[in-house]
């Protein structure tokens, strides 16, 4: 999971709300449902001592919940009487939770909102493509790559047919570089990790060998996608699902792999070797706290049943102010620290310095206590 979007929440001071909440509407009595859920909020946030003022702001968001379309549940943050963040999830919560603590509660959005990357679809034809930017949230159109018209028709041909054929095939050609021009100049800018290219496969490919090498290396190819108005999508939707789901996959067995060559024993860096040096991987809270603090951390590895996750740390205001002792706080120059979850503060520090996060899932070996990191660099 990517953790730019979460950066609204650590610019302004807490104490916070932070609600997960169960919003499918799939039952005859959901409505009466959705009203016991929200009073289940309310309850929890006043027996935790929120203000009342951000308990309305957050009753009056859920109670405009729209009763078609709705998620399967949704995250909601809240400080000073405002809902600054509220998103919907990809997976029902198990449970009513609300909180009010000094950090957002952050860290149960990365098994709930999903980790399906953001896909660019080209939709190509010989005229030029259709593009669109896609997650498991949202789809919005990126615009049109269009080349020169090119003759389909079998009419008289003035030139002769070598010199017709030419001039199509130079035609496409030219479409397929403007084509490529377009979705290298967007690829940067759409915060995107896969590229997807869809349409007849002669067009796919020529477009896909015209691409730099750096996005021929995010790129799959799809069959069964229509730049026509009106052409099913159900089959490419498909497709572009199992493409997610092997970019996932592959994404967290590879960092897993990086982080068990460069690991050393539970809260210490792995002594240098000849193959992976010092420090490529940290374990334990301390090792991950002292890493997220020097903003080392490339990817946090939070695993599903963490036992360290809800170990107290203490922060301060600055992102990078996380220490496992108060005194270690206090010698950083925070004036009075104050404490925190370790997977929330982690988190905090792992989005200020643009890493990400990913989940492993339980039953799957990873960092003991379930808190690890793969670093940006060497010790």
């Amino acid at each position: 999971m990517e953790l730019g979007f979460l950066k609204p929440l650590f610019d302004r001071p807490g104490p916070w709300a932070s609600v997960y909440i169960d919003t499918t509407r799939a039952t005859e009595d959901a409505q009466k449902l959705q009203k016991l859920r929200e009073r289940s909020v309310a309850s929890q946030l006043i027996d935790a001592g929120a203000d009342a003022y951000t308990i309305r702001a957050l009753m009056d968001r859920l109670t405009h919940e729209p009763v078609s379309g709705a998620p399967p549940g949704r995250a909601l943050f809240a400080a000073g009487a405002e809902v600054v963040l509220d998103i919907p999830l990809s997976v029902t919560p198990t449970g009513i939770e609300a909180t009010w603590s000094v950090l957002p509660h952050v860290a149960p959005l990365a098994g709930l909102r999903g980790d399906e990357p953001s896909c660019l679809v080209a939709y190509i034809d010989r005229t030029g493509a259709d593009l669109e930017l896609r997650d498991a949230h949202r789809r919005e159109t990126m615009g049109q790559a269009n080349g020169k018209e090119q003759g389909r028709g079998h009419r008289s041909v003035p030139t002769g047919e070598w010199h017709f054929r030419n001039k199509v095939e130079n035609n496409w050609n030219e479409t397929a570089d403007t084509i490529a021009g377009e979705l290298a100049r967007q690829w940067p800018g759409s915060g995107a990790q896969l590229l997807i290219l869809t349409g007849d496969s002669r067009e796919r490919r020529a477009v896909y060998n015209r691409l730099p090498e750096r996005i021929r290396a995010a790129t799959v190819e799809a069959e069964n996608g229509s730049r026509s108005p009106g052409a099913s999508k159900s089959v490419l939707d498909r497709q572009i699902a199992q493409a997610c789901e092997e970019y996932t996959r592959d994404r967290l067995q590879s960092a897993l792999e990086r982080f068990r060559i460069g690991r050393g024993r539970p809260g210490e860096h792995r002594a240098a070797s000849v193959d992976t040096g010092r420090g490529e991987a940290a374990e334990g809270v301390p090792a991950v706290v002292d890493a997220a603090r020097s903003h080392q951390v490339a990817t946090l590895l939070l695993a599903q049943d963490a036992s360290d996750a809800g170990r107290d740390v203490w922060i301060g205001p600055g992102v990078d102010e996380v220490a496992v002792q108060r005194g270690q706080a206090q010698a950083m120059g925070v004036a009075k620290p104050v404490q925190a979850r370790a997977d929330d503060a982690l988190l905090r520090s792992a989005a200020a310095a643009d890493a990400e996060v990913l989940l492993v899932p339980e039953g799957m070996q990873g960092p003991a206590g379930g808190l690890g990191a793969v670093l940006r660099w060497r010790l």
